[in-house]
Protein backbone atom coordinates (compact mmCIF):
# COMPACT_ATOMS: atom_id res chain seq x y z
CA UNK A 1 0.00 0.00 0.00
CA UNK A 2 1.50 3.63 -0.94
CA UNK A 3 2.34 5.28 1.96
CA UNK A 4 0.59 9.02 1.41
CA UNK A 5 1.51 10.77 4.39
CA UNK A 6 3.78 13.70 3.91
CA UNK A 7 6.60 14.81 6.88
CA UNK A 8 6.39 18.39 7.86
CA UNK A 9 8.93 20.60 6.24
CA UNK A 10 8.66 23.70 8.22
CA UNK A 11 8.10 23.29 11.64
CA UNK A 12 7.64 25.76 14.34
CA UNK A 13 8.07 25.66 18.05
CA UNK A 14 5.95 28.64 19.89
CA UNK A 15 5.01 29.51 24.12
CA UNK A 16 5.85 31.97 26.08
CA UNK A 17 9.06 32.51 27.56
CA UNK A 18 11.60 30.00 29.38
CA UNK A 19 9.20 27.10 28.43
CA UNK A 20 11.81 25.03 26.46
CA UNK A 21 11.56 26.83 22.57
CA UNK A 22 15.48 27.14 22.21
CA UNK A 23 15.96 23.69 23.55
CA UNK A 24 13.17 21.68 21.67
CA UNK A 25 13.67 23.76 18.20
CA UNK A 26 17.78 23.12 18.44
CA UNK A 27 16.65 19.10 18.84
CA UNK A 28 14.53 18.59 16.26
CA UNK A 29 16.54 20.11 13.72
CA UNK A 30 19.55 18.32 15.11
CA UNK A 31 17.36 14.85 14.68
CA UNK A 32 15.92 15.98 11.36
CA UNK A 33 19.17 16.95 10.17
CA UNK A 34 17.38 20.09 9.34
CA UNK A 35 18.12 23.93 9.26
CA UNK A 36 17.65 25.66 12.67
CA UNK A 37 16.66 29.17 12.48
CA UNK A 38 16.43 31.12 15.83
CA UNK A 39 14.48 34.27 16.51
CA UNK A 40 16.26 37.56 16.00
CA UNK A 41 17.78 38.62 19.74
CA UNK A 42 18.93 41.97 19.00
CA UNK A 43 16.95 44.91 20.02
CA UNK A 44 18.23 48.20 20.25
CA UNK A 45 14.99 49.29 22.13
CA UNK A 46 14.32 46.59 24.20
CA UNK A 47 16.27 47.52 27.43
CA UNK A 48 14.41 50.97 27.50
CA UNK A 49 11.27 48.60 26.77
CA UNK A 50 11.33 46.65 29.79
CA UNK A 51 12.38 49.88 31.82
CA UNK A 52 9.14 51.65 30.79
CA UNK A 53 10.28 54.33 28.71
CA UNK A 54 7.98 56.39 26.62
CA UNK A 55 7.31 55.39 23.33
CA UNK A 56 10.15 52.14 23.71
CA UNK A 57 6.97 49.90 22.95
CA UNK A 58 6.01 51.12 19.66
CA UNK A 59 10.48 50.96 18.40
CA UNK A 60 10.66 47.80 19.92
CA UNK A 61 7.88 46.04 17.97
CA UNK A 62 8.37 47.73 14.75
CA UNK A 63 12.68 46.49 15.33
CA UNK A 64 11.11 43.00 15.80
CA UNK A 65 8.64 42.76 12.96
CA UNK A 66 11.09 43.86 10.62
CA UNK A 67 13.49 41.84 11.92
CA UNK A 68 11.75 38.63 12.08
CA UNK A 69 10.41 39.36 8.39
CA UNK A 70 13.57 39.68 6.77
CA UNK A 71 14.54 36.20 8.81
CA UNK A 72 11.34 34.04 7.65
CA UNK A 73 10.80 35.58 3.91
CA UNK A 74 14.18 33.31 2.47
CA UNK A 75 11.46 30.35 3.30
CA UNK A 76 9.01 31.27 0.82
CA UNK A 77 11.01 30.98 -2.11
CA UNK A 78 12.36 27.65 -0.52
CA UNK A 79 8.67 26.82 -0.38
CA UNK A 80 9.12 23.61 -2.68
CA UNK A 81 12.40 22.05 -1.44
CA UNK A 82 13.03 18.82 0.58
CA UNK A 83 14.23 20.62 3.16
CA UNK A 84 13.68 20.61 6.60
CA UNK A 85 13.73 24.01 8.74
CA UNK A 86 12.36 24.34 12.48
CA UNK A 87 11.98 28.09 13.99
CA UNK A 88 11.58 28.50 17.62
CA UNK A 89 8.71 31.23 16.53
CA UNK A 90 6.00 32.23 14.18
CA UNK A 91 5.48 35.77 12.52
CA UNK A 92 2.26 35.26 14.17
CA UNK A 93 3.70 36.09 17.32
CA UNK A 94 4.99 39.70 16.55
CA UNK A 95 1.05 40.83 16.78
CA UNK A 96 0.10 39.20 20.00
CA UNK A 97 2.91 41.02 21.66
CA UNK A 98 2.48 44.52 19.56
CA UNK A 99 -1.89 44.04 20.94
CA UNK A 100 -0.13 43.73 24.39
CA UNK A 101 2.47 46.07 24.15
CA UNK A 102 0.93 48.97 22.19
CA UNK A 103 -1.77 51.87 22.40
CA UNK A 104 -4.62 52.06 20.14
CA UNK A 105 -3.48 54.89 17.31
CA UNK A 106 0.18 52.99 17.34
CA UNK A 107 -1.50 49.44 16.94
CA UNK A 108 -3.69 51.10 14.03
CA UNK A 109 0.17 52.30 12.35
CA UNK A 110 1.55 48.66 13.01
CA UNK A 111 -1.46 46.95 11.73
CA UNK A 112 -0.99 48.19 8.34
CA UNK A 113 2.54 46.81 8.10
CA UNK A 114 1.75 43.61 9.88
CA UNK A 115 -0.55 42.80 7.26
CA UNK A 116 1.51 43.46 3.97
CA UNK A 117 4.45 41.33 5.66
CA UNK A 118 2.48 38.68 6.43
CA UNK A 119 0.53 37.83 3.32
CA UNK A 120 4.78 38.14 2.00
CA UNK A 121 5.41 34.60 4.34
CA UNK A 122 4.62 30.88 4.02
CA UNK A 123 2.39 29.13 6.75
CA UNK A 124 4.38 26.80 8.75
CA UNK A 125 2.99 22.78 8.34
CA UNK A 126 3.25 22.10 11.92
CA UNK A 127 3.53 24.21 14.92
CA UNK A 128 4.32 23.17 18.38
CA UNK A 129 2.88 24.91 21.20
CA UNK A 130 4.68 24.48 24.30
CA UNK A 131 2.72 25.55 27.52
CA UNK A 132 3.37 26.01 30.98
CA UNK A 133 1.07 26.83 34.25
CA UNK A 134 2.90 30.58 35.04
CA UNK A 135 4.12 29.45 38.40
CA UNK A 136 6.76 26.99 36.50
CA UNK A 137 7.57 29.87 34.26
CA UNK A 138 8.02 32.59 37.12
CA UNK A 139 10.62 29.72 38.91
CA UNK A 140 12.69 29.46 35.00
CA UNK A 141 12.78 32.88 34.15
CA UNK A 142 14.51 33.26 37.97
CA UNK A 143 16.49 30.69 37.69
CA UNK A 144 17.76 31.71 34.12
CA UNK A 145 18.65 34.75 35.59
CA UNK A 146 19.24 37.25 31.70
CA UNK A 147 19.45 40.53 32.48
CA UNK A 148 17.21 42.16 30.21
CA UNK A 149 14.86 39.49 31.50
CA UNK A 150 15.06 40.97 35.45
CA UNK A 151 12.40 43.33 34.82
CA UNK A 152 9.82 41.06 33.34
CA UNK A 153 7.04 41.95 35.79
CA UNK A 154 4.71 39.09 37.23
CA UNK A 155 1.98 41.04 36.26
CA UNK A 156 3.18 41.33 32.28
CA UNK A 157 3.79 37.40 32.55
CA UNK A 158 0.73 36.77 33.30
CA UNK A 159 -0.96 38.62 30.26
CA UNK A 160 1.63 36.45 28.19
CA UNK A 161 0.78 33.51 29.28
CA UNK A 162 -2.85 34.61 28.76
CA UNK A 163 -2.37 35.74 25.23
CA UNK A 164 -0.32 32.70 24.18
CA UNK A 165 -3.58 30.58 25.41
CA UNK A 166 -6.17 32.76 24.03
CA UNK A 167 -4.24 32.89 20.60
CA UNK A 168 -3.81 28.89 20.60
CA UNK A 169 -7.53 28.21 21.12
CA UNK A 170 -8.27 29.72 18.26
CA UNK A 171 -5.41 28.64 15.82
CA UNK A 172 -6.42 26.91 12.75
CA UNK A 173 -3.81 28.33 10.52
CA UNK A 174 -1.62 24.65 9.99
CA UNK A 175 -1.41 21.67 12.12
CA UNK A 176 -0.94 21.60 16.06
CA UNK A 177 0.80 20.11 18.68
CA UNK A 178 0.06 21.68 21.78
CA UNK A 179 2.61 19.94 24.43
CA UNK A 180 2.30 20.83 28.33
CA UNK A 181 5.82 21.50 29.43
CA UNK A 182 4.95 21.74 33.33
CA UNK A 183 6.19 18.10 34.67
CA UNK A 184 9.34 18.23 32.12
CA UNK A 185 12.89 19.92 31.44
CA UNK A 186 13.88 18.48 27.94
CA UNK A 187 17.86 19.42 29.26
CA UNK A 188 17.03 16.73 32.09
CA UNK A 189 14.83 14.11 30.18
CA UNK A 190 15.80 13.64 27.23
CA UNK A 191 13.77 10.38 27.15
CA UNK A 192 10.99 12.88 26.64
CA UNK A 193 12.52 14.59 23.84
CA UNK A 194 12.92 11.50 22.03
CA UNK A 195 9.27 10.44 22.40
CA UNK A 196 8.14 13.82 20.89
CA UNK A 197 10.60 13.28 18.15
CA UNK A 198 8.78 10.24 17.27
CA UNK A 199 5.10 12.11 17.46
CA UNK A 200 6.37 14.49 15.38
CA UNK A 201 7.98 12.39 12.66
CA UNK A 202 3.95 10.52 12.79
CA UNK A 203 0.80 12.36 11.36
CA UNK A 204 -0.29 14.73 12.87
CA UNK A 205 -3.55 16.23 11.73
CA UNK A 206 -5.85 19.23 13.08
CA UNK A 207 -5.06 20.11 16.91
CA UNK A 208 -3.37 17.30 19.15
CA UNK A 209 -1.93 16.98 22.25
CA UNK A 210 1.07 15.37 23.64
CA UNK A 211 1.78 14.04 27.00
CA UNK A 212 5.53 13.38 27.75
CA UNK A 213 6.63 10.04 29.03
CA UNK A 214 7.30 11.62 32.68
CA UNK A 215 3.90 12.86 33.21
CA UNK A 216 2.43 9.41 32.45
CA UNK A 217 4.38 7.66 34.70
CA UNK A 218 3.39 10.65 36.90
CA UNK A 219 0.15 10.31 36.96
CA UNK A 220 -0.03 6.58 37.45
CA UNK A 221 1.66 7.00 40.92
Amino acid sequence: MANFFEPSRYIAVEGPIRVGKSTLSRFLAQQLHGQLMQEPEENPFLSAFYEGDPGAAFQTQFAFLIRRFEQLRPLAAARNSQKIVVTDYIFEKDKLFANLNLGDDELGIYDRYYKLLRAELPTPDLVIYLQAPLDVLRKRLRRKNVPNERAISDEYMEEVVKAYEHFFFHYSASDLLVVNTAEIDFVEHSEDLHLLLRRVSEPIKGTQYFLPLSQQDADRD
